[in-house]
């Protein structure tokens, strides 16, 4: 699917609002400057667009953790919209494929209706694919699901010009030391490579493709260490989890956008 090509409308752009749930918030990049918050690839990726340019770049972030994409496209795109902004990113969904019976075919055709407003208000548009996880116990059983969601992600972009960050296919990926100990979101390092691989999606320069290139190799776990660190992944993130759906609630609840209008950033 790699073989659509983005062609930008807007760039250089100096209105970026960043739209999603917890990979956009930045979980779990913890933001130096800010003690609690997290920064993330969307904020990084904001960096490097005001880089490539002499210009002022404002820029927002509405994503919420927990979020489904109906969710996003209720409260988050209508915001977006008011900011008149000429780049979005739109990344959304992975939680509601984690449900059962989730529909990856509407899922897109709510993704898509929501890309046309923006395209059709003169903005950009950046989406990505979900990640292949098929390292990752009960996880991978949405393996299929997320395939047919990605396909349906390469569809909208070649139908409305959109950007694709492709997380799929990038093998870098699948390094478990790139994701926290929930294994659902990245460490700042897999947030640093993200934001630069965004950055090559939507031509922007931002140094070598070093973030490309694989972590060196790493030993492999004793059978009694990986047995305690599942034990102990279940415990930890997967019942929580579990528990918040049979309670109907979200560790996104009561929580407001942590940059919830366009500001510009400092310049360097």
């Amino acid at each position: 699917m790699s073989d659509v090509q983005f062609v930008p409308t807007s760039a250089p752009w100096h209105r970026y609002v960043a739209l999603g749930d917890s990979f956009t918030e930045g979980l779990n990049d913890a933001d130096p400057a800010r003690p609690d918050e997290f920064r993330g690839w969307a904020d990084r990726l904001a960096g490097h667009l005001a880089a490539a340019t002499d210009d002022d770049v404002e820029y927002a972030n509405l994503a919420i953790r927990g979020r489904l994409l109906r969710q996003v496209v209720e409260e988050q795109v209508p915001v977006a919209l008011e900011a008149r902004p000429d780049l979005v990113s739109l990344v959304a969904g992975g939680n509601d494929l984690m449900r059962p019976g989730a529909d990856p075919d509407a899922l897109a055709a709510t993704l898509e209706a929501a890309v046309v407003r923006f395209r059709e208000a003169g903005a950009d548009v950046l989406l990505a694919t979900g990640v292949d996880p098929r390292a990752t116990p009960l996880l991978r059983r949405a393996r299929a699901r997320i395939a047919v969601f990605n396909a349906g992600i390469w569809a909208v972009a070649a139908r409305t010009g959109a950007a694709v960050l492709d997380q799929w296919s990038a093998g870098w990926l699948q390094d478990a030391r790139l994701w926290d100990t929930d294994r659902i979101h990245l460490t700042p390092e897999g947030h640093r490579r993200i934001a630069l691989a965004a950055a090559s999606a939507l031509g922007v320069p931002a140094g070598d493709d070093e973030w490309r290139i694989p972590l060196p190799p790493q030993p492999a776990r004793a059978f009694r260490v990986a047995v305690a660190e599942e034990a102990a992944w279940v415990r930890g993130h997967v019942g929580p989890w579990i528990g918040r759906r049979l309670r109907g609630t979200s560790s996104g609840d009561g929580r407001a956008p942590k940059r919830p209008v366009p500001l510009a950033l400092p310049r360097a």
